[in-house]
């Protein structure tokens, strides 16, 4: 039967794995976005840098036309103007007339009827004028562009407003669905499509983009239906649509190997602790003093019925999920009892530390295993540590505080693992009742040399001082840093320096090997409490 953690993870997974179909409109759909607002964006440039360079050939041939001509309506006029005429492929008309509207000539020598649009606009930087007008019989509207002679006389430049808009080459202008082309001051030079989506209906259903043409008065605006660009994108919407669905479909069967690997695991772990294959493993716990042994800390293994020993990193992690690490503890601790009943009872300030879990303080039941296991044995309650990991915070810290308050009463004391790696502070662990912390092995490393200082393990040390809570130093592995600890008055320690977690046999002897004798065990008054 799968376990209901798997049956959670494989759940989730399997909604996770039809993630990538769904997202996969929600992806192309972005894509289209971006890509297609920055084309529009590119079209919406050009047509504006095509009337910007427009009017400034206009102003140009305007300026030429002037500088060649001694005076207005000549022959030498006429012929300046026929050939920018021939040379401006933008220019239609130069128009001579006054203050009143009255035509003096034209480049075609009759006159020319036109409707004024708009009102003159001043060229930043220039000295002519922009407006925008219609010849009649013409539905384009042209740009006018005017430049003052004398007092009475004005000279002008028609223009066409936007030259690319007659093309049929340029990217994209085939799909926009709305163009507007006006002057700065809102007259409309050029409306395509439907001017109601330009006013704000059913923008959510278009792209668009707003380009101005540099210091010339005049803009644009165009939009493009979203549907319509979105639909040219079908094959690769089914190219993602296919490989969306692969995808889901390999996190599926890599969710379904994962849970049957961890319904293996849990089946192999609950019949390992019922079978006792979870074995005490026993760290000396030193004084740097004296060299003396003053306790242990238990650490699990596995030890299979073939021999094999798998660390704890391999199962505690889904151990604690399961909720598999609460009978594992009860079975740990039975076997330290009849492990080190002899020596406890020997020597009666000897210290057995075993490491409890987060879900050991939301159960509760770890008050009654202790009694049940210690209660009368040569183990006493004040010769018990118990240690919890500060890498992952205790999330119900009422309920915590309740087991440690009911463990205190019995008289154990509780260290904090790990310290300086995760989520305590000064008010977490006054709030907890700490008596004991134990300095993480990423922190001893930094030890290099005895006469180094190392802020960071100083701070540790300051902070335990402080709170009057005594310090276990983990992981030392050279004199270097045994040293240093000691000048520091850290007087206990573990690590591969003094000995590794060993089986109960090799730990004995090393035990009669080093323990002290009964009271005179010089252990300091605080672990010794």
């Amino acid at each position: 039967m799968r376990s209901r953690f798997s049956q959670i993870v494989l759940l989730v997974v399997a909604l996770l794995a039809f993630l990538p179909v769904v997202a996969v409109d929600h992806v192309i759909d972005g894509y289209v976005m971006a890509r297609e607002t920055t084309a529009l964006q590119t079209t919406v440039d050009a047509i504006t840098h095509d009337s910007q360079l427009t009017v400034h050939e206009g102003i140009q041939s305007l300026r030429r036309i002037l500088a060649n001509s001694p005076s207005l309506c000549a022959a030498t006029f006429v012929q300046n103007v026929n050939s920018e005429l021939e040379g401006n492929p933008f220019l239609r008309q130069v128009i001579v007339e006054n203050n009143d509207g009255v035509q003096y000539c034209s480049a075609f020598g009759h006159a020319v009827q036109y409707r004024v649009l708009s009102e003159n606009l001043t060229i930043p930087g220039h000295t002519e004028t922009l407006s925008v007008i219609k010849i009649d019989g013409n539905e384009t509207p042209l740009l006018k562009i005017t430049q003052s002679f004398g007092r009475e006389r004005t000279v002008s430049a028609l223009v066409l407003a936007s030259p690319m808009l007659m093309r049929n080459d340029v990217p994209l202008l085939g799909q926009i669905s709305y163009l507007h082309v006006a002057l700065t001051s809102g007259t409309s030079i050029l409306l395509r499509g439907d001017e109601r989506i330009g006013q704000g209906a059913s923008r959510d259903e278009y792209l668009f983009a707003r380009s101005f043409a540099g210091e010339i008065p005049l803009k644009a605006e165009a939009g493009v239906s979203f549907s319509e660009v979105r639909s040219d994108y079908s094959p690769l919407d089914i190219g993602f649509t296919i490989a969306a669905c692969f995808l889901g479909a390999l996190i599926l069967v890599l969710a379904i190997q994962y849970t049957r690997k961890a319904d293996i695991v849990a089946f192999d772990l609950e019949r390992a602790i019922i079978a006792g294959e979870m074995k005490p493993y026993y760290q000396p716990v030193m004084n740097l003093k004296t060299g003396k042994l003053i306790g242990c800390e238990v650490l699990i293994r596995w030890v299979k019925k073939n021999g094999e020993v798998i660390p704890p990193g391999a199962f505690i992690d889904y151990a604690e999920m399961s909720g598999l690490a609460i009978p594992m503890t009860l079975s740990l601790m039975e076997q330290v009892r009849y492990d080190l009943e002899d020596i406890c009872r020997e020597v009666s300030d000897f210290k057995v530390s075993i490491n409890l879990f987060e879900g050991h303080f939301r159960d509760g039941s770890i008050v009654e295993d202790i009694q049940s296991v210690f209660e009368g044995s040569g183990i006493s309650y004040r010769q018990l540590v118990f240690e919890i990991t500060e890498r992952r915070p205790l999330d119900d810290r009422n309920a915590a505080n309740r087991v440690m308050s009911a463990m205190h009463k019995l008289g154990v004391r509780i260290a904090m693992d790990d310290a300086g790696t995760g989520h305590s502070n000064l008010a977490y662990l006054q709030t907890l009742g700490i008596d004991i912390i134990k300095i993480d092995k990423i922190f001893v490393e930094m030890i290099k040399d005895a006469a180094q200082p190392v802020p960071v393990v100083d701070g540790l040390i300051s902070m335990a001082r402080e709170l009057d809570i005594d310090i276990i130093a983990e992981g030392v592995e050279t004199q270097e840093q045994a040293l240093y600890l000691r000048s520091k008055n850290v007087v206990f320690a573990q690590g591969y320096l003094f000995a590794a977690p060993m089986k109960l046999s090799s730990f004995l002897v090393l035990a009669n090997a080093l323990r002290p004798a009964g009271r005179e065990s010089n252990l300091e008054p605080g672990l010794a409490a």
